[in-house]
């Protein structure tokens, strides 16, 4: 593999896929903004933190120009994957403005299940072995993201940006979804209407509760390292938004569709992490039943949806010619990098 990561390249022009995509999403958000602007909470501070990822944009696109190589390319690539984080706690600021529905998707797994799974699932498994094993599960989403972008770069290059635009895409179609679909979760929803309530099925109808609340259940089992780090993230991070289609269900379904594509021995071994992420999301009472197949079905979709977008957005030139992907490695035909 050639580690020559400074040694100058050709330049390409245009904005990568995962750069357009980034812009799209801070402009339609910035316009939200400006239509809701009475009702939201800090207008100035959101439209700020816009400012500087256009700016992170620029700024990388810059390094790149006047050093033109490999390590300011994947610069230009990193960047906007290392703002999702940002943009997931971001949805909150939109939701909450709208009645909330979590009393419907409570319902919903009420009525299809005869029971509220998120509350029984780790009542049956009370132990600290399951309790370490589903929060290792829900824990590992973060590691599974960076090791499905990450591989191609190892294994076959030309694959990399197509990988990070199907991921990146993705996760912005989701953070649409939850822009508009008010949806906490049972670890908000049952912390503010009790889990006898829910259980029983008075499933009250909050309105604008969580525009000022934001308590939530602690998670289900016993002390444990796992457990802990799942705490410590979710009260970093976390907000009441976001629950359906889980997107831990529906981002790590396609991070094993893109895995299966790029690298299988390596998706094999994500398999048992994959099963537990997807049944943790219920286990820790993050998500509804109904949230899981959501996540499931609209994975399908989106993956698909990604992969037919990305020609159209991943339109560099390098000196006259238009690549769809990073360089291949030496041995590449141009064949094989067409079936990516």
């Amino acid at each position: 593999m050639d580690l020559n990561l400074i040694g100058k390249q050709p330049l390409r022009h245009g904005l990568l896929g995962v750069e357009k995509v980034t812009l799209i999403y801070t402009l339609f958000t910035a316009l939200a903004i400006g239509v809701a602007w009475p009702e939201m909470t800090a207008p100035w501070q959101l439209l700020q933190g816009r400012i500087f990822v256009v700016a992170g944009i620029l700024t990388t696109g810059i390094v790149y120009r006047i050093l033109p190589c490999r390590a300011s390319l994947f610069l230009r690539y990193f960047y906007p994957l290392s703002l999702l984080a940002y943009w997931y706690p971001d949805t909150y600021e939109f939701c909450q403005l709208l009645p909330n529905l979590d009393h419907l998707f409570a319902a919903a797994d009420l009525a299809l299940f005869g029971c509220q799974p998120s509350i029984g699932f780790s009542r049956l498994l009370p132990s600290k072995l399951w309790s370490e094993l589903f929060h290792m599960g829900y824990f590992s989403y973060y590691p599974m993201i960076a090791l499905t972008v990450f591989v191609p770069l190892f294994t076959d290059r030309s694959r990399f940006s197509r990988t990070a635009f199907v991921v990146m895409t993705s996760f912005f179609m989701y953070y649409l979804i939850y822009l508009f679909l008010p949806v906490a979760g049972p670890q908000y929803y049952f912390q503010a209407i009790g889990t006898d309530a829910a259980q029983s099925g008075h499933l009250t109808a909050l309105g604008d509760y969580f525009r000022t609340h934001t308590e939530m259940l602690r998670s289900p089992g016993t002390d444990g390292f796992f457990r802990n780090l799942v705490e410590n993230a979710q009260a970093n991070g976390e907000r009441p938004t976001a629950a359906f289609p889980s997107s831990h269900v529906g981002i790590s379904t396609i991070l094993m569709l893109l895995m299966r594509r790029n690298c299988r021995p390596v998706m094999w071994c994500m398999m048992p992490f994959y099963l537990l992420l997807c049944a943790s999301t219920v286990y820790i009472e993050a998500h509804y039943l109904v949230d899981v197949f959501g996540g499931l079905l609209s994975a399908v979709i989106f993956y698909r949806l990604s992969h037919r977008l990305f020609p159209y957005m991943e339109h560099l030139t390098v000196e006259g010619k238009t690549p769809d992907t990073l360089p291949p490695p030496a041995g590449r035909t141009n064949q094989t990098m067409r079936n990516n």
